[in-house]
């Protein structure tokens, strides 16, 4: 059986937790060998990286850009591809798309220039299934203010999170196939359910 890899994706306060507990709880079910993962981090270095990203003020957009896939090539190439290649499926919290809804569309960067980046460090390790929690940026923002101390891109305006939603929907269109977009607006439990409505369409993964 083929190992498979399942990003998931969304903004901020999408409920992207929850939702990795509903996939890992499925994975579990299906009695597979799999790994959970974050980006940026997921490996040492690029952990090391994560915070640099998350808590220096000031970087310019290229700076950002240049760190998320520099993080995100260790984390390929160390955990990503190892595991996959072991037989292991990998669940990653958000990758390459955020890149092009972040950097891209909320930053201003080419498009181009994402993908130059993407055929560098990613190359051919790319998700069988990415799971987009798609929610409203005010009540995005309005969930995350009950967490604790906002990082550096969680304190960027509404505008930035409404240019990432449009960004997300830009890569979906691209990739229906791949990209499965889910309300996150609705409650955990409908999003739940959801999530194991698309996850049983993939069942015939198991048998090849």
């Amino acid at each position: 059986m083929k190992a498979r890899f399942i990003s998931l994706e969304g903004s901020e306060g999408a409920g992207k937790t929850s939702a990795l507990a509903q996939i890992k709880a499925q994975l579990e079910q299906w009695q597979v060998p799999f790994i959970v993962t974050r980006e940026p981090g997921g490996e040492e270095t690029a952990e090391q990286i994560r915070d640099i990203l998350l808590h220096s003020d000031h970087l310019a957009a290229e700076t950002e850009l240049l760190l998320m896939f520099a993080a995100r090539n260790e984390h390929v190439k160390k955990v990503i591809r190892p595991a996959l290649q072991q037989g292991t499926w990998v669940i990653s919290d958000r990758f390459v798309d955020a890149s092009y809804a972040y950097q891209g569309f909320g930053r201003g960067i080419e498009i181009g220039t994402i993908e130059l980046l993407e055929t560098l460090t990613v190359g051919d390790t790319k998700p069988d299934l990415t799971l987009w929690l798609d929610v409203e940026p005010m009540m995005g923002l309005q969930r995350a203010e009950q967490r604790a101390a906002k990082d550096r891109i969680e304190r960027e305006s509404l505008h930035f999170f409404e240019r990432i939603r449009a960004g997300y929907a830009y890569r979906q269109n691209m990739f229906p196939e791949r990209i499965k977009q889910i309300d996150a607006n609705n409650s955990m439990q409908t999003v739940s359910e959801h999530i194991a409505t698309i996850l049983k369409q993939y069942q015939h993964w198991l048998e090849s």
